[in-house]
C-alpha cells in the first residue's frame, strides 16, 4: 500500500496531474483547498474526501484512491497541566484549540494522523509545540500498531531551544517511548538534524534546504517498509515541498 504526504503550496486543483503522478492509495495533501468550494474538477477528482482547515482555501485534505476508503475518528479531548498552582487558561488545552490535525482510518486497516502544524509570531507553542499539545490529549488514541503519524510539522531539531520542553528532539523522544519512529531516520540512520535528504525549500530557493516533513510510523509498519523523499528537480516547479512517498508493507 502506498501512502503519500505531500505539503502542494496552495492551489492542488491547478496541481492534480502531478498529484496523480504519485500513484498513490491515499493522498495526505497539506495546505490545498476544500474541493467542496472549488472546481468541479477537483470535486471529481477529489471523490469520498476528508478535510479540515482553517478556511475554505488552506488545509488539509485526505484523498483515497484506487477504491481504498478513509473515514474520519472523532478525537475530541482536554489536558490539564496538574501540579500548579493557579487558574490560568494556558494551563489547559482542548483539541479543537489547535492547528492542524486530521485522524482517520484507511479501509479500516490503519490509523493515520495527518499533520499540518501552524504558528504565529506571538505564540509560545507554535509548530512542533502545537503537536505537542496534541499528544499530551490524544496519546491514548493512538494505536500501538498499524499506525502513522505523517506530515508537514514545520520543524527539526536545529531549532531547539534550551528552556523549552517542547523542542523537537523532546517530541521525537516521547514519540520513540510510545513506539513510533521516523522512517526516514530508522531507513538512513541519520541523526535528526544531519538530514542529507530535504523535504522543503525555502522560496523554492535549492541553496534553501531544510527537512521539516515526517512519517512517523508504529514499530509493526517501520520494519519492511520504504520511504521516497521526491526531488527537486521534479517537484519545485509546483511547491516549496517535496513529497513522502511510503510503501507500507502490512503483515497479515
Amino acid at each position: 500500500m502506498k501512502v503519500v504526504s505531500w505539503n502542494c503550496n496552495g492551489a492542488l486543483r491547478n496541481k492534480l496531474t502531478f498529484a496523480d503522478s504519485l500513484d498513490a492509495d491515499v493522498l495526505v495533501i497539506q495546505e490545498c483547498e476544500d474541493p467542496a468550494y472549488s472546481t468541479r474538477a477537483y470535486r471529481d477528482w477529489a471523490g469520498d474526501y476528508l478535510w479540515c482547515g482553517e478556511s475554505s482555501s488552506r488545509g488539509i485534505g485526505v484523498f483515497p484512491k484506487r477504491g481504498n476508503q478513509v473515514s474520519a475518528c472523532n478525537w475530541h479531548g482536554l489536558f490539564a497541566v496538574a501540579g500548579l498552582p493557579g487558574n490560568s487558561p494556558t494551563l489547559q488545552w482542548r483539541t479543537d484549540e489547535l492547528r492542524l490535525f486530521l485522524p482517520f482510518r484507511l479501509n479500516d486497516q490503519l490509523t493515520l494522523l495527518a499533520v499540518w502544524t501552524k504558528g504565529h509570531r506571538d505564540e509560545v507553542f507554535a509548530y512542533m509545540g502545537q503537536f505537542w499539545k496534541y499528544l499530551q490529549i490524544h496519546r491514548g488514541d493512538l494505536p500501538i500498531s498499524r499506525c502513522l503519524i505523517l506530515g508537514d510539522f514545520n520543524s527539526n531539531s536545529i531549532w531547539d531551544k534550551p528552556d523549552r520542553w517542547w523542542n523537537h528532539s523532546d517530541v521525537v523522544a516521547e514519540l520513540a517511548e510510545l513506539g513510533f519512529a521516523s522512517q526516514y531516520h530508522l531507513q538512513t540512520g541519520e541523526p535528526q538534524g544531519s538530514e542529507s535528504r530535504p523535504t522543503f525549500f525555502l522560496q523554492r530557493n535549492p541553496a534553501k534546504p531544510y527537512h521539516i516533513d515526517y512519517v512517523f510510523a508504529s514499530r509493526d509498519l517501520a520494519t519492511g517498509s520504504e520511504l521516497q523523499i521526491g526531488g527537486p528537480d521534479d517537484w519545485l516547479e509546483v511547491s516549496d515541498h517535496m513529497p513522502l512517498m511510503l510503501d507500507v508493507r502490512l503483515n497479515g
